[in-house]
């Protein structure tokens, strides 16, 4: 083991890694932030539990079975889902702006997410579709948009940077057009169903909801990590990378796929959740003020969003019970308010 000046190295005869001691002390208090959102999670509603009352009955030892009951079959699948689709977009938003790089590299502005609803929308308005085949149209919806607009984006043989934001923005103008239609051309019913779907939420989420988007998480998660260290020397440029041997677009394209994989789960998991992937990213350089790709920190960011603005949304003033969606909706556009007047290049 190396010590120098803010970093840890672990080195073998085959494997080195690097750790920042201020990028571990961030993701650790990420982790506490995590931890006692979740407590309040579970805790607070109708009916109250103590942390003495929860660790009893994820223990098993609780002699409550109303407690017991509640906190299994309701909000215990909420919360994972929170976490896990926070955690997905969180690090799919670091992907996409280091590929793109720039702050507005992530799935909702550059139309991957608008990809994977217009699949769960035209399952709903056309085929009145059930929760599944929904949730499996937006995964396979929102690959086909990415693939689209990774094909449009390459140019002699290249691909990143204004022009992959630029074409996604396109892409992700005419399917939102398309979605409108179809929620015009369906019934009444349909469209308050698509609508409710196109909302963002984590109400009424059950284990059917949850076990999908922590295997998707935990699946592709590898993936990510293999292929990080060789996206931090994208970040170089790519004659650098080159130069280092580095397959560029084949490193691009593997991330993009494991990227739009994470957007996709969590969108089936619980709709279209804007600003998380793109606020996640840019707070944790802030925080850790590391120039790697922040993967799995950014992902513990999105999960302490996503939980945040879901105890903010099931508590706000007037009792107002707004999806979550719509409340990162609202703090999103805030933020991105605020980084377009303090970031002079975006």
């Amino acid at each position: 083991m190396i010590k120098t000046d803010g970093t840890i190295i672990l080195r073998t005869n085959s494997f080195s890694v690097q750790w920042q001691k201020r990028v571990i002390a961030v993701c650790c208090i990420l982790v506490f932030g995590i931890i006692a959102l979740s407590l309040l999670h579970i805790g607070r509603g109708t009916l109250n539990f103590t942390p003495s009352q929860i660790m009893e009955s994820l223990f098993g030892t609780s002699d409550n079975p109303t407690a017991d009951r509640v906190i299994w079959r309701i909000r215990l699948p909420r919360l994972v889902t929170a976490i896990f689709v926070g955690a997905s977009l969180g690090m799919a938003g670091s992907v996409f702006q280091s590929i793109s790089r720039n702050a507005l590299g992530s799935p909702d502005i550059i139309g991957f997410t608008t990809g994977a609803a217009t699949g769960a929308i035209i399952q709903i308005i056309l085929f009145n579709a059930g929760p599944l085949e929904t949730s499996l149209a937006a995964v396979l919806s929102g690959i086909g948009a990415a693939i689209l607009v990774f094909v449009l984006s390459l140019k002699k043989g290249s691909t990143g940077g204004y022009r992959l934001i630029l074409t996604g923005i396109g892409v992700g103008a005419i399917l939102s057009g398309i979605n409108t239609v179809l929620l015009v051309v369906g019934d009444l019913d349909q469209a308050a169903s698509a609508q409710l779907w196109l909302a963002g939420s984590l109400n009424t989420r059950t284990w059917a909801h949850a076990v999908p988007a922590v295997l998707g998480f935990v699946l592709i998660v590898p993936l990510m990590i293999f292929y990080t260290r060789r996206m931090n020397f994208l970040e170089m440029g790519d004659d650098a990378a080159r130069q280092l041997g580095i397959a560029t677009e084949k490193t691009r394209l593997m991330m993009v796929i494991a990227a739009v994989g994470l957007t996709a789960i969590a969108t089936a998991a619980a709709g279209p959740i804007a600003f998380i992937a793109l606020a996640a990213p840019q707070l944790v350089r802030r925080l850790t003020r590391s120039s790697d790709v922040p993967v799995i920190s950014g992902a513990l960011m999105g999960a302490v969003l996503l939980l945040g603005a879901d105890l903010l949304s099931q508590n706000s003033p007037l009792n107002l019970k707004m999806p979550v969606g719509l409340t990162t909706g609202l703090l999103g556009g805030i933020y991105l308010l605020w980084l377009l007047g303090r970031e002079r290049r975006i």
